[in-house]
Order: C-alpha cells, then sequence, then structure tokens
C-alpha cells in the first residue's frame, strides 16, 4: 500500500479504486441491504410491522446457517425413522424454518417459548446441539431428555418443549406470560400452536383471560394449510386465523419469508413488552413432509403441489437469492456453510447411533419430582424377580 500512496497519492482516483476494491474483497460486497416484504394483513391495529426491513452481513449468514441446519436435521430424523432408528412418533419442521429461525432472531434470551410436537428445530434454536437432539430422538442417554422423551418432550431453559397435547400449549403458554407479568420482568412468552388445533375451546380461554389481564403473550399459528390430512377450509369457517382473537389484536405474516417474520415478532414483541396486551400472529407456512412419519402426505394433496412450493417459494433457497444477488454474502460462502452443516449433522447423526441407551434403573427415575429408585415402598427389580 505505500508503494501505491508514493506513486499515486492518496487523492488519486487510482487510489480510491485500489482501496474500494480491497474493502470489498475483505468483507465480500456491502455489509446492509434494505429489502421489501409483502405487507401484513392487520385486525384491530392501526399500524403494523414495517415491510422495509435492514438486514447486515452477519445476520444475513446466522439466518442462513440455522435454517440450513434445521433443513438437514429434519432430513436426517427422517432416514434415521426409515432405518427404525427412531421409534413412536415423528412430526418434522421441513417447509417451516423461516417461521421459528425468523421469530427467534427478534427475541430476547430471556423470552420464553412453549410450541406443539414439531419441535425440533425450536430446540435447537433454544441452545441444544444437533447431537443432543438425534440423541434423544434416537433414545440415547445422551440425549437432551436421557432419552426418555423422545420427539415431543424436548426442554430447556425458558423452552417448555413440544406439547403433545393438541392445542394445550397455548394456555400453559398464557400462564407463562402470567408468571412474566407477576415478576415485572418485561419479557415475553411465545406460544405457538397449528391450524389444526385453532379450533380448540381452551385457545379461546386463553384468548379471553390473557385479554383481560393484558398478558405479554404472542400467540402464533402456524398455519401450514393441513391439520394432518384435512385442507384449512374444510376445518374451519374462517381461515382468517389472525383475526379469531375477536377482541385480540392480530396480524398475518408471509411464513415463508424469514425477514418478514423477524420484522413482524420484532414488531410485537415491542408491543406486548409496552403493556398492550397480548396478540395473534398467523404465519402462513407450508410443510413438505405429511403431519407425522407414519402419513405420506400425498393422498390429500398431490406431489406436484409440494413440488411447486418447492421450487417457487422454498425459504432457504429465496433467502439464498435474496442475499447474494445483493451482495450481502457470496455463494461460496453459503457453500461453506452447506458443508460445515452437512459435517456437523453427519458426525451427529453417527454418535446418536453408537451413543449407549439408558441404564434399565433409570426408568424408575424421573416418575415424580426427586423420585427415587421405589415404586410403592418396594424396590422395583426386588419386587419382580420375587414374583
Amino acid at each position: 500500500m505505500s508503494v501505491f500512496i508514493k506513486k499515486f497519492g492518496t487523492k488519486s482516483k487510482f487510489f480510491h479504486r485500489v482501496t474500494l476494491a480491497m474493502c470489498r474483497s475483505y468483507t465480500n460486497g456491502a455489509q446492509e441491504a434494505r429489502f421489501t416484504t409483502q405487507e401484513c394483513k392487520l385486525h384491530k391495529l392501526e399500524s403494523g410491522p414495517s415491510s422495509e426491513v435492514t438486514l447486515n452481513r452477519d445476520d444475513a449468514l446466522d439466518i442462513y446457517r440455522k435454517m440450513q441446519v434445521i433443513r438437514r436435521m429434519e432430513t436426517a430424523a427422517s432416514n434415521l425413522y426409515k432405518s427404525k432408528e427412531i421409534r413412536g412418533f415423528l412430526h418434522l419442521y421441513s417447509g417451516q424454518e423461516a417461521c421459528a429461525v425468523g421469530m427467534k432472531a427478534s427475541m430476547t434470551d430471556d423470552d420464553h417459548i412453549i410450541t406443539a410436537y414439531r419441535c425440533h428445530g425450536w430446540t435447537y434454536l433454544m441452545g441444544v446441539s444437533v447431537h443432543q437432539i438425534l440423541a434423544e430422538l434416537t433414545g440415547r442417554s445422551t440425549g437432551i431428555q436421557r432419552g426418555k422423551g423422545g420427539s415431543m418432550h424436548m426442554y430447556t431453559k425458558n423452552f417448555y418443549g413440544g406439547n403433545g397435547i393438541v392445542g394445550a400449549q397455548v394456555p400453559l403458554g398464557a400462564g407463562v406470560a402470567l408468571a412474566q407479568k407477576y415478576n415485572n420482568t418485561k419479557n415475553v412468552c411465545v406460544a405457538l400452536y397449528g391450524d389444526g388445533a385453532a379450533n380448540q375451546g381452551q385457545i379461546f380461554e386463553a384468548y379471553n383471560i390473557s385479554k383481560l389481564w393484558d398478558l405479554p403473550c404472542i400467540f402464533v399459528c402456524e398455519n401450514n394449510k393441513f391439520g394432518m390430512g384435512t385442507a384449512v377450509d374444510r376445518a374451519s369457517a374462517s381461515t382468517d386465523y389472525y383475526s379469531r382473537g375477536d377482541y385480540v389484536p392480530g396480524l398475518w405474516v408471509d411464513g415463508m419469508d424469514v425477514l418478514a417474520v423477524r420484522e413482524a415478532m420484532r414488531w410485537a414483541t415491542e408491543y406486548c413488552r409496552a403493556g398492550k396486551g397480548p396478540l395473534v400472529m398467523e404465519v402462513e407456512t407450508y410443510r413438505y413432509y405429511g403431519h407425522s412419519m407414519s402419513d405420506p402426505g400425498t393422498s390429500y394433496r398431490t406431489r406436484d403441489e409440494i413440488q411447486e412450493i418447492r421450487q417457487q417459494r422454498d425459504p432457504i433457497t429465496n433467502f439464498k437469492e435474496r442475499i447474494t444477488s445483493n451482495d450481502l454474502v457470496t455463494a461460496e460462502e453459503l457453500k461453506k456453510i452447506d458443508l460445515e452443516v452437512r459435517g456437523e449433522v453427519d458426525d451427529a447423526v453417527k454418535k446418536a447411533k453408537t451413543d449407549p441407551e439408558l441404564d434399565v434403573p433409570e426408568t424408575f427415575h424421573d416418575i415424580s419430582y426427586k423420585s427415587p429408585s421405589t415404586v410403592r415402598g418396594c424396590d422395583a427389580f426386588s419386587f419382580h424377580q420375587s414374583r
């Protein structure tokens, strides 16, 4: 650089071109870019989230990586289920990655989450490793619940798991929000449910008490178009789920656009932290797999429909195109992330398949809080052996 300065001076056009080229080479382009998202639909709100959003380079890389991890982790879980390494039920999140990643990007570490059984992606976003998640799914002692919970029961700090009872997480989420208001924490609780649970009576009871007490709760309906195998318009007289809180304000968000979801959640958390009470948010999305692994997912929709969504609205592919075309990142950087993610998930699969299963005596633990290794005053193994 000193040679260039001596020869051309710092005020020459050539000097500025060289330094600009060096900066672009170092940063791989722009450090920040603006994007336009689809406008939110509003219910009982005079204004809502902006459709003009700003994204910086570091956040773009972080968002892309997290969506890719969830997608590849769920694909790995699907393969493990097919090879009978995972037993029981398995509900996958593939296609819905923008919902969880976008919401989490606008929440603080002290905010709270409770969701339904499509919960692996949320578990990862709340700080649990891919290995711990896959180990839990395969019933290994290294799982997040030591292999006892499986797909529907994963918990960590401020994350209350994937509730297996349809809609039951909504009143529980209202209870968590009540605790936040009672303790004056200024934190919010996000309670997620699917369109298949949207007609549950307990959901409307939770809306009611939350509005009466102005609880800092965001009720999020992840509308992936099908409740099990039933299309939304066959199950709900009104499919405008964001307006079904009646007296609770609501907003509709494009759940296939991670930036739209991030901006909507940023606005929603500010609304709730200001003490204005609860909100209902509908994120319209789409799941690529069936309701669970026992559902092929093609008896109530065509393969062409699924393929069309993948090609035209995939949240990862579209986000990748937007951030590369705006020079926030390069294709080479994203390719490197893809390889890293593949290696991370592949390693997690290998470990999950070879980790030890839980010792048999552990079967009698965790029955109740601080439960001993006895059942009704008898040593379980001696009792059964004596019979």
